[in-house]
This record gives C-alpha cells, structure tokens and sequence, in this order.
C-alpha cells in the first residue's frame, strides 16, 4: 500500500491541472488548486524514497504530472498577461534546448531522461511563484530571474547527458 502512495499524490497533480481549467483565472479557488498542485510537485519524491518505492514509472509520472501543470498554467495565464518579445524569444531558446535534451537522451539511452537535478528543482520552484509576483513586479524583472535559471538548468542537463554523467 505504502509503494502507491507517491504516484497517487503524483497522479492528484495531474487532476488538479485539469481541474485548475475550469476556474477562473486569479480567483480565490484558482490559487488553492494552483498550490495544491505545487504541494503535490514538491512531497511525491520524498514519499517515494521514505517508502522506498522510487522508479521509473514514478519519475515518469512525475515528469507527465509536470507537464501537465505546467500546460494548464499556461493556457491560464497566458492570454492574461503581456509578455515582451524578448522574452518570449528567450523562453522559445530555452525550450528547443530542453527538447533537444529530450531528444538526445532518448537516441543516446534509448529511453526519456528526466534528471531532477537542483538547479531544475530551484528553476520549477521560481516557476511556480513566477504567478504569486504578477501583482507587486513587472513581468519582464521576474521573468528575466526565472528565465535565467531555466537557461542554466538546461545547458546543465545537456551538460550531464552528453557527458553521460549523473547529477550530483
């Protein structure tokens, strides 16, 4: 029983994300999902390896309940937000890396590579509060924080692939 309760609190993630598409944007309700999503993201691990029940279905999981979250967020927050060119250039470069890095894991492994390295932790938590800063901060200032880290983050997991090294 114990073994299938990360990948439960995994899957709620992605039920949230649905979930999240059928409140408004910025409501009250939006949020309490929207951080209950972000809660699941940072305890699925920890349950994981406290009940000794890592693998690669759960870090496969993960990386789905990931990108659903992060698609439903964005499908949210995109059309209520102004977003400088620059900006949307810089987040297009980070994610033909991120693809890349998908890519090549997968011809060299023959297998998805999903490396949950710290700086792709700090880059998913930035993320995660990029939201929260809409109403005190220009977009274009937190942005350009989150985006750095993200570019960081992405040539290290390139860096770790190529390599054929694990993060530390």
């Amino acid at each position: 029983m114990a073994k299938h309760i990360a990948n439960t609190v995994t899957g709620c993630r992605i039920f949230g994300s649905i979930l999240l598409m059928f409140f408004p944007i910025f409501s009250t309700g939006f949020y309490i999902i929207y951080l209950l999503c972000g809660f699941t993201d940072m305890i699925d691990g920890t349950i994981a390896r406290k009940t000794n029940s890592t693998g690669k279905f759960g870090s496969q999981l993960d990386t789905i309940a990931d990108l659903t979250f992060l698609t439903a967020s964005l499908i949210k927050f995109l059309p209520e937000i102004h977003i400088p060119e620059w900006l949307l250039i810089w987040c297009v470069v980070i994610s033909v890396i991120k693809i890349s890095n998908i890519i090549l894991g997968y011809v060299s492994k023959k297998q998805f590579i999903s490396l949950h390295t710290i700086m792709n932790k700090i880059t998913g938590l930035l993320l995660f509060l990029l939201p929260f800063t809409i109403s005190f901060a220009e977009l274009k200032y937190s942005a350009t924080v989150v985006c750095s880290f993200a570019t960081i983050s992405a040539i290290q997991e390139w860096f770790y692939i190529i390599t054929d090294r694990e993060p530390q």
